[in-house]
């Protein structure tokens, strides 16, 4: 099965993460990657770390046999990004401080988490794909 991606942005998120919670019970794995929007002028990510981990998660989940699901969350431009009350790092359930952040979301929680610095690691993204 192909993989499944959802995008959201901070005012999508809430009804898009309703769908991807509804869908999540069909699915081998639930995965929810945190990240910077593109710039509208080069069509990259503004941030660094995202634009070396977001080929190497794609390549890696494309490569699965399972039912996986992905969720992108844009955080928004760097102005949005850097206020210390975006809504996401302040969400108990994400607590982000960083982009990229991959994390597997089972049982209607956070059950592991690739952070900015680790996120484009190849075997780290196997084991929490795997659920180890």
């Amino acid at each position: 099965m192909p993989l499944k991606l959802l995008d959201a942005t901070i005012s999508t998120f809430d009804s898009v993460f309703e769908k991807f919670r509804a869908e999540a019970p069909k699915n081998k794995a639930n995965l929810i990657v945190f990240l910077a929007d593109k710039d509208p002028s080069t069509s990259l990510s503004w941030c660094p770390d995202c634009v070396r981990a977001e080929p190497v998660i794609y390549k890696k989940l494309e490569a699965t046999a399972d039912d996986v699901a992905l969720l992108r969350a844009y955080v928004g431009d760097r102005p949005t990004w850097r206020n210390p009350v975006h809504p996401w790092r302040v969400d108990s359930r994400f607590k982000l401080t960083g982009v990229p952040t991959l994390v597997r979301w089972e049982n209607d929680a956070i059950k592991g988490r690739l952070e900015d610095h680790e996120a484009h690691v190849e075997r780290k993204i196997d084991a929490l794909v795997a659920g180890n």
